[in-house]
């Protein structure tokens, strides 16, 4: 009977240890450069982190002192080891300040510059990275840092945080290399139903926050794409579209700056903020 009632408690002990913690706030970040962190990490970004955000790290990297599937205090780079600064890292931030102390937030980030989305869809991955090899080599470098599946790898690390907390949304930042593709909200809605289903998520249960491309007055050369974003609500029930209105960009037309990235994930936060009043 004594061993009976000490396996029990043994079990129980089990269960509590990988109990969701529903005070633990989750967010998957997908999409390409302006998402993975392409602007510069200056001295602001790496103090004064609140160590309520947290990372957990989708790969090795030693020269951070991270370990694949691990948590850690959300300093950047988020993504990959050479990545920079994301609008991830404001997000959270914000976010935070309009959280009860006693709740965290974390983020699963997996992104992979100048892809196409396809390069997250679980079935057209591997012949899009196939037919960008020669063009491509260093994004299929960047793919090969995530087992070279970066939708595996998300759904992967999704499921570890999932044994620590609840995901409650996903932010993406993509759509340069798809500028002009009307598919491109029917390609996203498949992504984000994949990842409900694989997570074991109800459908349409949890916002997707997608913002736009640098804006036209900036000199955005994809900010033609910023009208397919608009529809994406048409598409995804709980899509909200994030403004890139008036937010500062490098010469290339294409990244935020940094201050335009600080500002970015500050506008992830309250367009969420204001979708949860809603």
């Amino acid at each position: 009977m004594r061993r009976v009632l000490l396996l029990i408690n043994f079990l129980m002990l089990g269960v509590s240890a990988f109990a969701q913690d529903p005070n633990f706030h989750i967010y998957l970040c997908i999409g390409q450069s302006n998402m993975e962190g392409a602007a510069r990490i200056e001295a602001q970004d790496s103090i004064n982190i609140d160590s309520r955000f947290k990372v957990l790290e989708a790969l090795d990297c030693s020269k951070l002192n991270r370990q694949k599937g691990q948590w850690y205090t959300a300093k950047p780079p988020l993504c990959r080891c050479d990545t920079r600064l994301s609008p991830a890292d404001y997000f959270g931030r914000t976010m935070l300040q309009n959280m009860p102390q006693n709740q965290t937030l974390g983020v699963v980030h997996v992104a992979v510059a100048g892809s196409k989305i396809e390069i997250f869809d679980k079935v057209k991955y591997k012949a899009y990275l196939d037919s960008s090899a020669k063009e491509r080599p260093w994004m299929i470098n960047m793919a090969n840092s995530y087992g070279g599946n970066p939708y595996e790898r998300l759904i992967e690390m999704a499921k570890i945080a999932q044994k620590s907390g609840v995901i409650k949304g996903i932010l993406l930042h993509q759509g340069e290399s798809n500028t002009g593709d009307k598919t491109w909200p029917t390609q996203v809605k498949k992504i984000y139903n994949d990842i409900l289903a694989d997570l074991g998520m109800a459908p349409n249960s949890i916002p997707l926050l997608a913002g736009e491309l640098v804006a036209a007055e900036q000199g955005g050369k994809c900010a033609s794409h910023n009208a397919i974003i608009a529809t994406l609500p048409q598409t995804i029930p709980k899509a909200v579209v994030v403004s890139s209105a008036g937010l500062t960009a490098v010469k290339d037309g294409l990244h935020f700056d940094s201050a335009g990235v600080r500002e970015f994930g500050k506008r992830y936060a309250e367009a969420l903020l204001q979708y949860s009043k809603k």
